[in-house]
Protein backbone atom coordinates (compact mmCIF):
# COMPACT_ATOMS: atom_id res chain seq x y z
CA UNK A 1 0.00 0.00 0.00
CA UNK A 2 1.78 3.47 -0.88
CA UNK A 3 2.52 6.01 1.98
CA UNK A 4 0.82 8.65 -0.01
CA UNK A 5 -3.00 7.17 -0.20
CA UNK A 6 -5.89 8.67 0.26
CA UNK A 7 -7.10 9.59 4.12
CA UNK A 8 -11.18 9.25 3.85
CA UNK A 9 -11.15 10.77 7.54
CA UNK A 10 -14.18 7.86 8.00
CA UNK A 11 -13.96 5.57 10.89
CA UNK A 12 -14.31 1.76 10.72
CA UNK A 13 -16.12 -0.40 13.66
CA UNK A 14 -15.89 -3.93 14.68
CA UNK A 15 -18.03 -5.81 17.16
CA UNK A 16 -17.04 -6.21 20.47
CA UNK A 17 -16.95 -9.50 20.49
CA UNK A 18 -14.86 -10.16 17.32
CA UNK A 19 -11.00 -10.48 17.19
CA UNK A 20 -8.57 -9.44 14.64
CA UNK A 21 -5.93 -12.20 14.66
CA UNK A 22 -2.74 -11.92 12.00
CA UNK A 23 0.92 -13.39 12.76
CA UNK A 24 4.02 -12.31 10.81
CA UNK A 25 7.50 -14.07 10.55
CA UNK A 26 10.59 -12.02 12.33
CA UNK A 27 10.59 -9.35 9.83
CA UNK A 28 7.31 -8.25 10.31
CA UNK A 29 5.80 -9.52 7.09
CA UNK A 30 2.11 -11.38 7.62
CA UNK A 31 1.70 -15.13 7.38
CA UNK A 32 -1.83 -15.23 8.41
CA UNK A 33 -4.48 -12.79 8.66
CA UNK A 34 -8.10 -14.00 9.80
CA UNK A 35 -11.49 -12.89 8.06
CA UNK A 36 -11.87 -9.93 10.66
CA UNK A 37 -8.44 -8.89 9.82
CA UNK A 38 -9.23 -8.88 5.91
CA UNK A 39 -12.68 -7.43 6.05
CA UNK A 40 -11.29 -4.12 7.94
CA UNK A 41 -8.13 -3.77 5.82
CA UNK A 42 -10.26 -4.27 3.34
CA UNK A 43 -8.21 -6.74 1.38
CA UNK A 44 -8.17 -10.29 0.18
CA UNK A 45 -5.83 -12.99 1.97
CA UNK A 46 -3.88 -13.19 -1.50
CA UNK A 47 -3.12 -9.66 -1.06
CA UNK A 48 -1.56 -9.49 2.43
CA UNK A 49 0.06 -12.46 2.86
CA UNK A 50 4.09 -12.36 2.42
CA UNK A 51 3.16 -8.49 2.54
CA UNK A 52 4.91 -6.28 5.39
CA UNK A 53 1.93 -5.57 8.23
CA UNK A 54 2.81 -1.91 8.27
CA UNK A 55 1.42 -2.00 4.97
CA UNK A 56 -1.88 -0.99 7.54
CA UNK A 57 0.24 1.59 8.66
CA UNK A 58 -1.96 4.82 9.25
CA UNK A 59 0.54 8.27 9.38
CA UNK A 60 -1.14 9.17 12.46
CA UNK A 61 0.54 6.82 13.92
CA UNK A 62 3.70 7.76 15.89
CA UNK A 63 6.83 5.44 14.83
CA UNK A 64 8.14 5.92 18.69
CA UNK A 65 5.13 3.45 19.36
CA UNK A 66 6.24 0.99 17.12
CA UNK A 67 9.97 1.27 18.22
CA UNK A 68 8.52 0.50 21.72
CA UNK A 69 6.45 -2.30 20.75
CA UNK A 70 9.33 -3.97 18.87
CA UNK A 71 12.10 -2.85 21.36
CA UNK A 72 9.73 -5.06 23.74
CA UNK A 73 8.60 -7.93 21.48
CA UNK A 74 12.23 -8.25 21.09
CA UNK A 75 13.40 -9.26 24.46
CA UNK A 76 10.79 -12.23 23.87
CA UNK A 77 7.71 -10.28 26.19
CA UNK A 78 4.36 -9.39 25.44
CA UNK A 79 2.63 -5.93 24.92
CA UNK A 80 -0.33 -3.78 24.63
CA UNK A 81 -0.57 -0.87 22.38
CA UNK A 82 -3.32 1.50 21.18
CA UNK A 83 -3.36 1.33 17.42
CA UNK A 84 -4.90 3.06 14.63
CA UNK A 85 -4.42 1.60 10.76
CA UNK A 86 -5.84 2.37 7.59
CA UNK A 87 -7.69 0.36 5.52
CA UNK A 88 -7.12 0.11 1.42
CA UNK A 89 -9.25 2.96 0.76
CA UNK A 90 -8.44 5.14 3.02
CA UNK A 91 -10.61 4.28 6.34
CA UNK A 92 -9.44 4.13 9.76
CA UNK A 93 -10.21 1.87 12.59
CA UNK A 94 -8.46 1.93 15.98
CA UNK A 95 -7.97 -1.37 17.83
CA UNK A 96 -6.58 -2.29 21.51
CA UNK A 97 -3.40 -4.66 20.60
CA UNK A 98 -2.32 -7.41 22.31
CA UNK A 99 0.87 -9.29 20.68
CA UNK A 100 2.67 -11.83 21.80
CA UNK A 101 6.62 -13.43 20.60
CA UNK A 102 5.81 -16.76 18.94
CA UNK A 103 8.58 -19.53 20.26
CA UNK A 104 9.98 -22.48 18.46
CA UNK A 105 10.84 -25.78 21.18
CA UNK A 106 14.37 -24.00 21.55
CA UNK A 107 12.86 -20.88 23.47
CA UNK A 108 14.06 -18.59 20.20
CA UNK A 109 11.60 -16.42 19.16
CA UNK A 110 10.15 -17.52 15.27
CA UNK A 111 7.65 -14.58 14.79
CA UNK A 112 5.04 -12.43 16.52
CA UNK A 113 0.74 -13.12 16.66
CA UNK A 114 -1.28 -10.14 17.29
CA UNK A 115 -4.67 -9.89 18.84
CA UNK A 116 -6.76 -6.66 18.54
CA UNK A 117 -9.99 -6.11 20.05
CA UNK A 118 -12.25 -3.14 19.32
CA UNK A 119 -10.93 -0.60 21.79
CA UNK A 120 -12.91 1.82 24.67
CA UNK A 121 -13.15 4.91 22.38
CA UNK A 122 -13.21 6.91 25.33
CA UNK A 123 -9.83 6.45 26.58
CA UNK A 124 -9.15 7.13 22.64
CA UNK A 125 -10.29 10.20 22.32
CA UNK A 126 -9.47 11.77 26.10
CA UNK A 127 -5.89 10.13 26.30
CA UNK A 128 -4.55 8.23 23.01
CA UNK A 129 -5.36 10.91 20.25
CA UNK A 130 -3.89 13.76 22.13
CA UNK A 131 -0.92 11.80 22.89
CA UNK A 132 -0.11 10.89 19.45
CA UNK A 133 -0.81 13.97 18.31
CA UNK A 134 2.01 15.20 20.32
CA UNK A 135 4.66 12.38 19.82
CA UNK A 136 3.50 12.70 15.65
CA UNK A 137 4.16 16.99 16.31
CA UNK A 138 7.74 16.18 17.71
CA UNK A 139 8.84 13.35 15.04
CA UNK A 140 7.90 16.26 12.44
CA UNK A 141 9.82 19.16 14.38
CA UNK A 142 13.22 17.62 13.46
CA UNK A 143 15.53 17.52 10.59
CA UNK A 144 15.15 13.73 9.70
CA UNK A 145 13.32 10.94 10.76
CA UNK A 146 15.75 9.22 12.88
CA UNK A 147 16.09 12.59 15.05
CA UNK A 148 12.41 12.53 15.11
CA UNK A 149 11.66 8.94 16.03
CA UNK A 150 14.38 9.69 18.89
CA UNK A 151 13.29 12.68 20.33
CA UNK A 152 9.26 11.60 20.11
CA UNK A 153 11.05 8.83 21.82
CA UNK A 154 12.83 10.35 24.65
CA UNK A 155 9.23 12.46 25.08
CA UNK A 156 7.50 8.69 25.76
CA UNK A 157 10.20 8.13 28.15
CA UNK A 158 9.83 11.36 29.87
CA UNK A 159 6.33 10.88 30.26
CA UNK A 160 6.52 7.54 31.73
CA UNK A 161 9.51 8.41 33.94
CA UNK A 162 7.19 11.72 35.09
CA UNK A 163 4.60 9.66 35.75
CA UNK A 164 6.42 6.81 37.63
CA UNK A 165 4.95 4.30 35.17
CA UNK A 166 6.30 1.34 32.86
CA UNK A 167 4.55 1.63 29.63
CA UNK A 168 2.24 -1.60 30.50
CA UNK A 169 1.35 0.35 33.51
CA UNK A 170 0.45 3.32 31.55
CA UNK A 171 -1.68 0.91 28.97
CA UNK A 172 -4.11 -0.58 31.74
CA UNK A 173 -4.56 2.57 33.85
CA UNK A 174 -5.53 4.36 31.12
CA UNK A 175 -9.17 3.36 31.98
CA UNK A 176 -8.71 4.49 35.68
CA UNK A 177 -9.84 8.37 36.75
CA UNK A 178 -7.29 11.16 35.58
CA UNK A 179 -5.81 10.95 39.54
CA UNK A 180 -2.58 10.91 37.99
CA UNK A 181 -2.88 13.51 35.74
CA UNK A 182 -1.83 11.96 32.41
CA UNK A 183 -4.81 13.41 29.86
Amino acid sequence: MARDIFLTGNPRTFDDDELIVSKTDLKGRITYANDVFLRLAGMSEKQCLGEPHSLIRHPDMPRCVFKLLWDTLASGKEVFAYIVNRAVNGDHYWVYAHVTPSFDDAGEIIGYHSNRRAPDMVIVNEHIIPLYKTLCEEEKRHGNRKEGLAASFQKVLDTLSGLGLEYDEFICTLGQSNRRGYR
